[in-house]
């Protein structure tokens, strides 16, 4: 069979092209990709508009982070508890109940991450250490927690919004306690809960918008 130059020119685009996408997923799903932040949580740290690079190695590694580490997550299905009933102080840990049934939507959810949410926040403690929020400050293992990066006076409220909390409990292994800079006006894991480790998406790593801010975060 004989293939004429405009058709074998356009199998060769398709070919390129189908390249392109796929070394762009792996790029995005296990190196890194860019991202703007679009909420308020993480303020003055990061603001609404900015732009950052998130590094994936660490979850490709599935490497724990460090306390400090600003990092991103899936955000879990349920967001915040209005009875002490519904959450259980012995294993809090956040639920993540809407999970894809067949290869494609977990395809399309975790790769492509159509239709998936996430959240940006600051990990504040690791597995096996006791957090407790009381008066304004965050205790790790009964010593109080210091947190340079705050707005100076900042105090961390027991509880967001009207519903319960978790603060005061011992972090589950392989999870982390991660909370937003801007405590006022945070959804955090005081609200629904320790992320386990293969929630973690990626670190943010860089900066790159506005210009003037450019650097390493």
């Amino acid at each position: 069979m004989i293939i004429n130059d405009k058709v074998q020119n356009v199998l060769e685009w398709i070919l390129c092209i189908v390249i392109a996408f796929v070394l762009a997923v792996l790029i995005k799903y296990f190196i890194g990709t860019p991202t703007i932040v679009s909420q308020v949580s993480m303020k003055p740290t990061l603001e609404e508009g900015q732009r950052l690079i998130l590094n994936r190695l660490a979850r490709t590694k599935k490497e724990m982070p460090k306390r400090g580490d600003i990092i991103t997550f899936e955000a879990p299905s349920i967001t915040g508890y209005r009875s002490s009933e519904e959450i259980n102080l012995n294993t809090p840990i956040a639920q993540f109940n809407e999970e894809p049934k067949n290869w494609f939507k977990k395809f399309t959810y975790y790769v492509l991450e159509i239709g998936k949410n996430s959240y940006i926040k600051r990990v504040i403690a690791l597995p096996g250490e006791h957090v407790k929020i009381e008066n304004g400050k965050v205790y790790i293992n009964g010593n109080q927690l210091q947190e340079d990066y705050l707005v100076e006076g900042l105090q961390t409220p027991e509880v967001v919004g009207s519903g319960v909390a978790f603060n005061d409990f011992v972090v589950p292994e392989n999870c982390v306690f991660a909370m937003g800079d801007n405590r006022s006006q945070s959804t955090d894991c005081r609200a629904f809960g320790c992320i386990p480790l293969e929630k973690i998406e990626s670190k943010v790593w860089i900066r790159f918008w506005p210009l003037d801010l450019w650097g390493k975060v």
